[in-house]
């Protein structure tokens, strides 16, 4: 039988790993980490001026088991360590992390005993926004970087 004279163009040949990745790339669920005025920022990033939308990324979750995409936004002492640590383990694989602002991915200007230097010393970072605090535009680019690395994956 031939294929090509039977079916036409209408056939498409990938790998599923791909089209997999394309799913997960346009339908990340964030779930927002926020102590500070960086989480004030993202409140500016899911309105409707910046529509966070437009990258499949508006369906914020509240809940570590229904979300893939972690945005971890402000200050993180040493007591609240063990919770982000708790919340990042309980999130399913495929998992990502953004730390957003100079707090989250260095402890910005709380250099002391109680402020943990940057996330990446209990959880894996995949994006470091800089900023204090970031602009909107920033953590979009972060979620556009999390979806090139969903893509390179593939």
């Amino acid at each position: 039988m031939d294929f090509k004279r039977f079916f036409g163009d209408t056939i498409l040949t990938t790998k599923i790993e791909s089209v997999v990745n394309w799913g997960r790339k346009y339908s990340l669920w964030p779930m927002p980490y926020g102590t500070a005025c960086c989480a004030i920022e993202f409140m500016g990033t899911v309105s409707s001026q910046f529509d966070v939308s437009r990258f499949g990324a508006e369906v914020v979750r509240f809940s570590p088991r229904q979300s893939d995409l972690l945005l971890v936004m402000g200050t993180i002492n040493y007591k609240q360590a063990p919770a982000l640590k708790k919340i990042y383990e309980q999130m399913c694989e495929p998992k990502w992390v953004v730390a957003v602002g100079a707090c989250a991915a260095s402890g910005g200007f709380y250099n002391n005993y109680s402020v943990l230097q940057g996330i990446d010393e209990i959880i894996p970072v995949d994006v470091y926004v800089p900023g204090c605090p970031p602009r909107p535009e920033q953590i979009l680019d972060a979620v556009m970087k999390i979806q090139a690395k969903i893509d390179y994956h593939a």
